[in-house]
């Protein structure tokens, strides 16, 4: 199967490496680049949490780093944590996927005995973790450090689309999704762009395209790349 990807650069060519292996064709069309954003991170916190590796990239060069890794963090799922290792947190705790998972993690563990928590977190957010962990009696604190900025479609995007090449195409964020279908407007692709069958990782990723009338969306049952992954796999069976 030809997939598309329209993550961000890094992420599209991780998941493509597994997609690849799995003898499926990748077209890396990212809509997405995600820029770091200046912020105070000198308080004393209890932990870190992270929902996206993209949080702990965009401190990797922050004067507030050498503090923040010493710290206890919470992350997301696997991937995530990864990258917060690759940065140099040690203390880790890894939910299993999803922001339920992570508040249970938290909750579990008392975790802002020592202080507040800091929530590293993107521009655009899905949900609300702090209100989420307030529920609980857990006080944390967020600081925006990384937005993610919208591309235009790349002119292998347009020919694939015109071409009818693209077979599926994955959507890991609702941001992404919304960037799909302004892309293809922009490119003049839409009734292309909404033929292909398109994959996603949860049901508010779907709406915007369904809302257009994409003719195929399919959710993935965990919000995980596992997960997206076996959803390619399956239909190409």
């Amino acid at each position: 199967m030809r997939v598309v990807l329209t993550r961000p650069q890094d992420d599209s060519e991780r998941t493509a490496a597994v997609l690849q292996a799995k003898g499926h064709g990748v077209l890396i069309a990212p809509l997405l680049r995600v820029e770091p954003i200046d912020a105070t991170l000198t308080a004393a916190w209890g932990g870190i949490v992270i929902t996206s590796a993209n949080a702990v990239a965009a401190i990797a060069s922050s004067a507030a780093r050498d503090g923040l890794i010493k710290l206890p963090l919470y992350a997301v799922g696997a991937r995530t944590a990864d990258a917060a290792r690759a940065t140099g947190f040690t203390d880790i705790v890894t939910a299993g996927g999803d922001v339920r998972d992570l508040v249970r993690n938290i909750v579990e563990r008392r975790a802002d005995d020592k202080g507040p928590l800091l929530y590293l977190a993107g521009e655009d957010r899905s949900g609300n973790l702090i209100d989420d962990l307030a529920v609980h009696g857990i006080a944390a604190e967020m600081a925006v450090v990384y937005r993610a900025v919208a591309a235009p479609f790349s002119a292998a995007l347009i020919d694939a689309l015109k071409a009818g090449a693209a077979e599926a195409v994955l959507h890991f964020s609702k941001r992404s999704a919304e960037s799909y279908l302004a892309g293809a407007e922009a490119a003049q692709v839409t009734a292309q762009a909404l033929k292909v069958p398109h994959f996603c990782l949860s049901a508010q990723i779907a709406a915007p395209l369904r809302a257009a009338g994409a003719l195929r969306v399919v959710i993935a049952k965990r919000p995980d790349e596992a997960t997206m992954i076996e959803l390619v796999t399956a239909s190409k069976a």
